[in-house]
């Protein structure tokens, strides 16, 4: 045990005395330089902005195809891009401009087709991702879809 013990001190002291050189000589300036620039650029972050989070179609027949529009804008200091933009189901489909910068108080558009699908109230979310601190924002659409042919439900005029 004391043969382990002291080789292990012998080998903490070599590494020790081993590191005589000073980590501040090897500091080179104009690499600081390009890292206060990289810096300086990481806090111009986008904000995106939506003119609304949530759009509700009504009550719609199935199978009748619907849109709306997401205005957004970006309210920040750096380029917005948007990167992706999914939908909870293959029914709706976000259209946007993808990988476009969009400049700090430049405004978008997000096209959502919804087909109609589906029964009853239903909710489909669009997760939008970007290069923002957020990293990304959820839009929703909702209607109550009546089956084809059905006579709508509630109270009826005599």
């Amino acid at each position: 045990m004391k043969r382990i013990l002291l080789m292990t001190a012998l080998f903490s002291a070599f590494t020790f005395v081993s590191c005589k050189e000073k980590a501040s000589s090897k500091i080179k300036t104009e690499n600081v330089a390009v890292a206060a620039e990289r810096d300086e650029a990481s806090k111009a972050l986008p904000i995106m902005s939506f003119n609304k989070s949530e759009h509700d179609f009504g009550t719609i027949t199935q199978g009748t195809p619907q849109e709306t529009v997401f205005t957004f804008t970006n309210t920040g200091t750096g380029p917005l891009i948007l990167t992706d933009a999914k939908s909870s189901c293959g029914c709706t489909i976000p259209e946007y401009p993808k990988n476009t910068p969009i400049a700090p108080g430049e405004s978008g558009e997000m096209l959502v087709k919804f087909n109609g699908s589906g029964q009853n109230q239903i909710t489909k979310t669009i997760t939008v991702t970007a290069n923002t601190a957020k990293k990304s924002e959820t839009l929703r659409i909702k209607a109550f879809v009546n089956p084809k042919g059905a006579t709508p439900v509630g109270p009826t005029a005599n």
